[in-house]
């Protein structure tokens, strides 16, 4: 059996019933005729009759006509049939000399039920037509008259509509899979809000116009397609309403609330039709049982509404075809309601994702950092890698990343409290050996099967050394100036979460102008090549990136870490991955001032005058009263309570630094001095005068820093 195609392609021969894009019936040079007589094929367009098995091949470019009342009579090379001739029936003509198959479904003998409200003279020769092909306007696709058509085609249709994952495709999935096979055009209403899960909706019930879908107007006659019986609107959206508000108790409240679909000729449809296309909408819907106006019921309640829509040229709809669009509004509505779990499911995580890593990256003294983060695939956006960069007191900064094993939600639960854990591990600027010894503590506490891979290292801009610790975690790859790249040797390592395992740390030169990069194993192991292989494919590609700008130049950080996931094939994306690059620009020493002072009363005084002389020399004496002021509160809080040397450095980069650094742990707290009160205004004027300040806890005592802009 031949059906129209459900997209607007140029179809295929030899298509099956069971292809939701069906076959198309050509039917070559149709005779015009008026839109308002009944639509006859000529003779010579009727398809011939199939050849019973022995009877003689049919001559090129003849036909058989089946005969009602007279006799027939066959003409040399061709084959007549008739009602009692051949048994089983009439059928769609094939080639003669083909041989039959044997497995090919034969139509059953008796004609199609006729219509309701037709003649009962007709209904055996309207069969008959129907089965010849003839009596269908041109162009049109042949019904489906048999049980086994429609199964195949609800098969077929429920499997497109299957295959969507959100919304959007399962309404596509729906409007393809029925225009032009089962209906002419289509118009798909959802809920508005739809409700997600046991969610009971509050507010009344609107419906709002998802989707719609038609033949052409124009279709290509050397194809098979004919020009379109009447003019009709391209966009069945532009003339009906948009939004349609349901009124509880009326009639369109009552066909949903039924479920099952109804043609559009019977009374309750005929007064719910004008509620959703409209009352004021020029759009008028087919008589004759050429409309069915289907329900969408979820698993809990009614999501929308499906209108099936054909042509009055066109046969009609019969009793079975509602069978037909029950199971295609049942189909599209699960579908749909699974399509919004998905969408809530994919939104959760999506926002847990996004709080558990960094929106951005600090903008540390001395070092620019670049990241990016690519899930393992988009049905599976969470996942265990995060990463980090932390301030440290003295302008230095943490760089961390880390995996948690697993791709779930629970992965990414335990990545957000490691990764809290490391920020406060970070904050108490413990050695990075002694911040992955806490983390694996943690990650025991936990639970026992709570493991990941981790590396910690801190990087000092003004000694241009950098500090790592490993815990199982992929070796760094470090980019030189000249291009050359290497591997760092660092110690991997048990993973986090093993236990009683003691992490080593290593101390290399982070040169000025190179780039550090860290990164999950997702960027280098996958199922095509084992991680060492990634590894140095990866050494490689920043070794070739480097060369495109020269040994004096290092390239973008932006372009370089677009680089290196353009390295990833088709079957490299099996695990998520993350990517953090610094390039260390440091501090020259020629930026940096730096003295000892003796807890004693002098040391204000002798703090006031290296700042003045340091300024001096930067050129920088428009900061000098602040700076002296803001360096004799600090320097007085220090030594008063200090028992060993405090510490002053100044450092000069974007903006002018001032950290002093005493062995005494408390931090300072900033209050409201009373009136009376001889003290208590120290951190009340730093925190007035100074760009940012604060107070970091160390492991020997504490730092307190201030930040002026230059002028």
């Amino acid at each position: 059996m031949t059906e129209h195609p459900t997209s607007h392609e140029r179809p295929q021969p030899g298509a099956s019933p069971a292809d939701p894009r069906g076959a198309l019936l050509r039917t070559p040079e149709a005779l015009p005729m008026p839109a308002t007589e009944p639509l006859q094929l000529p003779p010579s367009a009727a398809l011939p009759a199939q050849a019973r098995t022995g009877d003689a091949p049919s001559e090129p470019g003849t036909t058989a006509c089946a005969m009602s009342s007279q006799g027939a009579s066959s003409g040399p090379g061709t084959s007549a049939t008739s009602d009692t001739s051949a048994p089983g029936g009439p059928e769609h003509s094939q080639p003669a000399a083909t041989e039959p198959d044997p497995h090919r479904p034969r139509p059953a003998p008796e004609s199609i039920p006729a219509q309701p409200g037709a003649e009962q003279s007709s209904g055996a020769s309207d069969g008959q037509e129907r089965r010849l092909g003839q009596g269908l306007p041109p162009g049109s696709p042949m019904p489906m008259r048999r049980d086994g058509d429609r199964l195949r085609f609800v098969g077929a249709a429920t499997r497109r509509i299957a295959r969507g994952i959100d919304l959007d495709e399962i309404v596509m999935g729906l409007c393809r899979a029925t225009v032009p096979t089962f209906s002419d055009a289509i118009l798909v209403y959802l809920r508005e809000p739809l409700p997600v899960g046991d969610e009971r909706p509050v507010g009344p019930l609107v419906l709002r116009l998802r989707r719609t879908d038609r033949i052409p107007a124009e279709r290509d006659t050397e194809n098979g397609f004919m020009p379109a019986v009447q003019q009709e609107p391209a966009d069945l959206s532009a003339v009906t309403a948009e939004l349609c508000e349901v009124r509880p108790g009326g009639a369109l409240a009552e066909v949903l609330r039924g479920v099952r679909p109804v043609f559009a000729d019977a009374p309750a449809a005929r007064a719910a039709l004008p509620e959703l296309i409209g009352e004021d909408s020029p759009f008028t819907v087919p008589t004759g049982q050429r409309a069915i106006l289907a329900p969408l019921r979820g698993r809990r309640r009614v999501i929308g509404a499906a209108l099936f829509l054909r042509r009055p040229e066109r046969m009609a709809f019969e009793q079975d075809d509602l069978l037909v669009a029950a199971q295609l509004a049942t189909h599209s509505a699960l579908g749909i309601d699974k399509a919004v779990l998905y969408g809530r499911e994919a939104y959760i995580a999506d926002e847990l994702q996004r709080t558990m890593l960094p929106e951005t990256l600090p903008r540390p003294t001395g070092v620019r950092l670049a990241h990016r983060y690519l899930p393992a695939a988009e049905t599976a956006r969470v996942g265990g890698d995060w990463y980090d960069a932390i301030p440290l007191p003295g302008s230095r900064v943490a760089l961390v990343v880390g995996d948690v094993m697993g791709h779930s939600m629970t992965s990414a639960a335990i990545m957000g409290q490691l990764r809290t854990t490391a920020q406060t591990l970070a904050g108490l600027d413990l050695p990075p050996q002694e911040v992955l010894h806490h983390l694996d503590e943690q990650a025991q506490r936990l639970g026992t099967d709570r493991m990941a891979t981790c590396l910690y290292a801190v990087y000092d801009p003004v000694s241009h050394r950098i500090t790592i610790a490993n815990a199982g975690h992929p070796p760094p790859v470090l980019l030189h100036l000249g291009g050359r790249a290497e591997v760092l040797r660092v110690p991997p390592g048990a993973p986090i979460g093993v236990g009683g395992v003691d992490f080593e740390a290593v101390e290399l030169d982070a040169p000025a102008g190179a780039t550090l990069l860290l990164y999950t194993d997702g960027l280098v192991e996958s199922r095509l090549r084992d991680v060492w292989t990634g590894i140095e494919q990866l050494r490689e590609k920043l070794a070739a990136t480097a060369q495109l700008t020269g040994p004096d130049h290092p390239p973008p950080l932006e372009a370089l870490c677009d680089e290196v996931l353009d390295m990833l094939g088709p079957g490299d994306r099996d695990d998520d991955i993350a990517l953090l690059a610094a390039r260390f620009d440091g501090i020259a020493p020629s930026d940096v001032a730096y003295w000892f002072l003796e807890p004693e009363e002098m040391a204000p005084g002798r703090a006031r005058r290296l700042a003045r002389h340091a300024l001096s020399r930067w050129g920088l004496e428009d900061l000098t009263d602040s700076v002296e002021l803001l360096i004799s509160e600090v320097v007085t809080n220090a030594v008063r309570y200090a028992s060993r040397p405090v510490t002053l450095r100044l450092l000069r980069t974007d903006v002018l630094r001032c950290e002093v650094t005493d062995d005494v742990p408390q931090l300072p707290r900033l209050r409201q001095a009373r009136a009376t009160d001889e003290g208590g205004r120290g951190l009340y004027l730093v925190n007035k005068l100074a760009r940012r300040w604060g107070a970091t806890r160390l492991s020997t005592g504490k730092v307190v820093w201030f930040e002026l802009n230059r002028a």
